[in-house]
């Protein structure tokens, strides 16, 4: 008994550590965004000052794979996975238990809401990729988040980064490890966060967002 409760404190535990980082996260990036030049310095490295372009821009492996092939796989998963959740609700399936159907629909209202939240946000941005900005090409000057839109400028609709909505869903496969292996879901969530933050890396060498 004594190992049991162990466990499910030792549980909490990681799930309120987690959800403070997540929690905490946005607001070190708002700073550094705020506070720093980061999202310039490392726009700058990706930017080519003799041809005045991102060399990255229309690679195969950002453009066509990453950006077309794989986010279209990406997309066409998680609707699959809502469709397949959905008619679950309507016509249960004999094979699934009551805990895997709980995980399955954790997992489809990420695929759902993580895009759909990260669209709301977007539509309402100010904020301009870097191939928009006048320093890298562009026609518009650079401002940092929060930030009133300059006079004249429309708005740019480049934040957050949409493309990584495509992969950030798949996060909550991680529930699929939940609560009985806190560590294998935790080594899950991180992969998953670190192929999303790959895709969106890609994106940032084609000079589509800044890392903010």
């Amino acid at each position: 008994m004594p190992r049991v409760i162990y466990e499910k404190l030792r549980s909490s535990r990681l799930a309120a550590l987690t959800v403070l980082v997540l929690w905490a996260w946005p607001l070190v990036l708002l700073w550094l965004n705020r506070h720093t030049n980061l999202d310039i310095l490392l726009a700058d490295a990706m930017f080519d000052p003799v041809t005045r372009s991102f060399p990255w821009k229309h690679s195969w492996l950002a453009e066509n794979f990453a950006h077309g092939w794989l986010k279209m796989i990406l997309v066409v998963l998680g609707v699959a996975i809502v469709a397949t959740t959905v008619w679950d609700a309507v016509r249960p399936f004999a094979r699934w238990n009551g805990e895997f159907r709980v995980r399955m629909r954790v997992l489809a209202f990420s695929a759902g809401l993580v895009p759909f939240a990260i669209g709301a946000v977007k539509r309402f941005s100010p904020m301009h990729c870097p191939w928009d900005i006048d320093r890298y090409g562009g026609q518009v000057p650079y401002f940092h988040l929060l930030d009133a839109l300059p006079t004249g400028v429309a708005p740019g609709h480049c934040f957050p980064a949409g493309h990584a909505s495509s992969a950030l869903w798949l996060v909550a496969i991680a529930v699929f490890w939940l609560p009985h292996r806190p560590r294998t879901a935790g080594v899950v969530g991180s992969a998953m966060l670190l192929f999303s933050f790959a895709l969106g890396w890609l994106q940032q060498l084609r000079g589509a967002h800044f890392l903010s």
